[in-house]
Formats: structure tokens, C-alpha cells, sequence
């Protein structure tokens, strides 16, 4: 028997958990009995309920539980940045074969495909558009980091533009950035509304569970324990990301990373007269430790940036304010114009990291499987991790499974508190080297 001390928590203002456009369709439940389930799945982001997704699929007849501490939407799945990357991620640039970037490229096609089916199906507003991205740099020193991703894509053939000066600026609405590379592939949503419609897909045979935090668990039982009932399964998966060592695997792998975001009100009238011939877009940075910039389908801009490592995996109030006053600095120079526009949300949430930047996916304990650390690409990557661990669990074979397997093997990382240490100090570096383009 484990018992849990950290747990999933509201960090801020969930900026696109409330502005989003999906309705819920069920009310709120919450584990209140004891029950018995062929399989339970611990964590309903993208990863927890794709496993789920796939497991109905294999095996309809099933009982199949999803539980998560949070309301879905709430947690990581629901508080990125709303990036679906269709090529290969690696954010601090390290070279990789080509042939491991073309498969990544097509585990994540196929994990969008899979995703843009599923809100298809469900009719629902997820301000799904594949309008590509930018990869920008304000500082010229950083366009050695774009030369090194247009180096990646042409090994992979995969095609790109180079975007400077007016032309940029023009497609932006900021003339910030002085050059970016522009890949076409990449879908920008409102990753808490995806999320939501991707748990209203699942069939029948698979229950959620809400606000149902798990307070202690009995691996060689197959028990999870909660305030006010247990739940007993023949096969337990933790999608639970930077909280699996809580529950006692993944011991010295995991490196949580806590950044903020913070999103505006909708343009008022005047602002968007700036930006009347711009469609939403997307950039992500030049720089690891940069600054990600939205325009979205509803005239809002999004800031993320500021990093810190949080042992608690819990953020407060005054730490979210501090991050709200970098997220304001680096929407001035971007958008000096805008100086009436405000932030209406702002909130915190954990990139699951890991040194060498491989996932778990594994059985960590007979009939318990773990599946963490997307590594910042968690809604193309959690949605075919999750789908590809329900074919391991039912024993199906794939050549997809065994390049999963194979680039599996997370790096150890030392315990706290050299682990906070290292990462702060690293971190810090990271922060100050990036300077413009933070």
C-alpha cells in the first residue's frame, strides 16, 4: 500500500478551459462506491483517454474506467499551447537519425488524423486549424537554431518556407521577428476544448470519473483507493505524467517543468483593424527557453513563457502574478499597439521532461503499465502513446509498437535536491540566454 501526498491541482485562471466553445454533456462524476473494472486508466488527458479510446475499440465488451483528480479539461492536456506538431520536436535541437524523424513524423500524422476524425465526429468547435506554424527568431543570433531545423526537415524531405521581413510581419501583424521558418503541417486548437471532445467520444463501455483523486494504491491487489470508495481493476494504466513517481514508478526519470501562459480578451474593434488580413497563427521560438505566441480563431493573443522547476508539482498565486509580468513585457514588444489590451487569464501547468527526451511507456508492475513524458509534444505524441499502449496491452504486434519499445528508455536523473538544483541552474542559463526572443 502507497499513499499519495501530491496531487493535481487548478493553477491560475484556465484560460482555454473557460473561454472554450465545447459544452459538456454529463454532469460531474465522482468515484462514490466500491467497483470492479477490467481496466482502469489513471489520468484523462490526451494519453489516458486515447488508451481508454483504443482499449473500447479492441475489446467492446470491456469495463473500462477513467478517473482523473481534475475536471476533464483541467489538467496538462487542457493547458498547453495548443500546438498539434506533426514533426519531429526536440527542444533543445539535438540531432536525431533520419530515419527515427520520418517514423516520429508519421506516429504524429497519425495521432492528428485520429484526433481530427474523432471532432469530426462529435461536431464540436474546437477552433481546429491547420494553418502550419512558425519557428521565429528576433535575435540573430538565434537563426543558427533555424538553420538546424531546415538542416532536419530537408533530410526528411519534408517541405518549408523561410519568411523575412515585411512578408513576415504581414502574416503576423508584428514586426518583431526578423526570420522564421514556416512548416504547413501543424493544427492549432483550444487544446481543453479537443480534450473535452475527445472524452465525449469514447463509447458506453468506458465510465469517467471526475474530481475523483486517488489517495493510496495497492499495485499487488490491483486497488486504487479514493475518499469515499475503491475501485479494483484486472489491469491499471497511469497516464499521469509528471505525478507517475507519486505512485511509486518511474523513479529518477521524471524531470517536471513548470511554465505559465497567459491569454487576452478578444481584440476589441480597433485592435483588430491591425489585424484584419491575418489569420490565426501560431510561433514557437527560435530559442528552447523563448517565448510561444498565439493569434487564435477567437482574436486572442496567447504568451507563454517563464520556467521553474516546483517539487510540490503545485504553483501559487504569486508566482503565477511574476509570470504574468514577464507574459506582459514580451506582449509590449511584440504588439506595442496593443497596450489596451489585457490579459483575462493567466495560469501555470508541467512540461513532463526527461534528459534524453524519451517517454516511459512500460509495465511498470505486473498488470500496471505507465505511460509519461511527452516532452513537450503531448497532444500528437500522448494521443499515439496511449493508442499504441492498448495494442501492447492485448499483445498485438506492430512495427510502429516496436519503434515505440525501442525509443522508450528515459535517462536517469539524479534525486532532489540535485534534480531542482541542476534544473534551476540550467534553466536559468536557458532564460537569460534567450533575451530577445524570451
Amino acid at each position: 500500500m502507497k499513499t499519495l501526498k501530491r496531487f493535481p491541482a487548478v493553477d491560475g485562471s484556465l484560460g482555454w478551459y473557460e473561454s472554450m466553445p465545447v459544452q459538456r454533456t454529463h454532469p460531474v462524476k465522482q468515484v462514490t462506491k466500491n467497483q470492479y473494472f477490467d481496466y482502469i486508466v489513471v489520468g484523462a488527458g490526451f494519453t489516458g483517454l486515447s488508451t481508454a479510446g483504443r482499449l473500447a475499440e479492441l475489446e467492446p465488451d470491456s469495463k473500462i474506467a477513467v478517473i482523473d483528480a481534475l475536471m476533464v479539461g483541467q489538467g496538462t492536456s487542457g493547458r498547453n499551447a495548443g500546438f498539434i506538431i506533426d514533426l519531429p520536436h526536440n527542444l533543445d535541437s539535438n540531432e536525431s537519425s533520419v530515419l527515427a524523424d520520418t517514423h516520429i513524423r508519421e506516429l504524429n500524422c497519425f495521432a492528428i488524423s485520429r484526433l481530427d476524425r474523432i471532432r469530426q465526429e462529435q461536431g464540436d468547435n474546437v477552433y481546429w486549424n491547420q494553418v502550419g506554424k512558425y519557428m521565429a527568431a528576433h535575435e540573430e543570433k538565434h537563426f543558427k537554431n533555424l538553420d538546424s531545423f531546415t538542416k532536419t526537415l530537408d533530410s526528411i524531405n519534408s517541405d518549408y518556407e523561410i519568411v523575412e521581413g515585411a512578408d513576415l510581419a504581414s502574416r503576423l501583424g508584428t514586426g518583431y521577428y526578423k526570420k522564421a521558418v514556416y512548416t504547413n503541417g501543424n493544427v492549432l486548437v483550444n487544446p481543453a476544448a479537443l480534450v473535452v471532445s475527445v472524452a465525449k467520444n469514447l463509447p458506453n463501455n468506458v465510465e469517467i470519473f471526475e474530481k475523483s483523486k486517488v489517495t493510496s494504491v495497492d499495485f499487488n491487489l490491483k486497488k486504487l483507493y479514493f475518499d469515499n470508495g475503491v475501485l479494483t481493476a484486472n489491469t491499471i494504466i497511469l497516464a499521469t505524467n509528471s505525478f507517475t513517481e507519486e505512485f511509486g514508478g518511474c523513479k529518477n526519470k521524471l524531470a517536471p517543468v513548470f511554465t505559465y501562459a497567459s491569454l487576452t480578451k478578444p481584440l476589441n474593434e480597433d485592435a483588430l483593424h491591425k489585424f484584419k488580413k491575418v489569420s490565426p497563427w501560431g510561433v514557437t521560438s527560435a530559442h528552447p527557453a523563448g517565448t510561444t505566441v498565439r493569434f487564435t480563431s477567437d482574436n486572442r493573443i496567447l504568451i507563454r513563457n517563464s520556467f521553474d522547476v516546483l517539487p510540490d508539482l503545485l504553483s501559487n498565486q504569486k508566482m503565477i502574478d511574476e509570470a504574468k509580468v514577464h507574459h506582459r513585457s514580451s506582449f509590449m514588444a511584440r504588439f506595442p499597439s496593443l497596450d489596451a489590451i489585457p490579459f483575462e487569464y493567466s495560469w501555470g501547468g508541467m512540461l513532463c521532461m526527461t534528459m534524453n527526451h524519451e517517454p516511459v511507456f512500460s509495465e511498470s508492475y505486473p498488470g500496471v503499465y505507465a505511460i509519461a513524458a511527452m516532452n513537450g509534444v503531448g497532444i500528437a505524441k500522448g494521443t499515439y502513446l496511449g493508442y499504441y499502449m492498448a495494442e501492447m496491452i492485448k499483445g498485438n504486434k506492430s512495427e510502429d509498437l516496436d519503434f515505440i519499445l525501442s525509443n522508450s528508455n528515459p535517462s536517469w536523473v539524479p534525486p532532489d535536491p540535485f534534480k531542482t538544483i541542476g534544473a534551476r541552474v540550467r534553466l536559468s542559463i536557458e532564460q537569460r540566454t534567450a533575451k530577445g526572443d524570451k
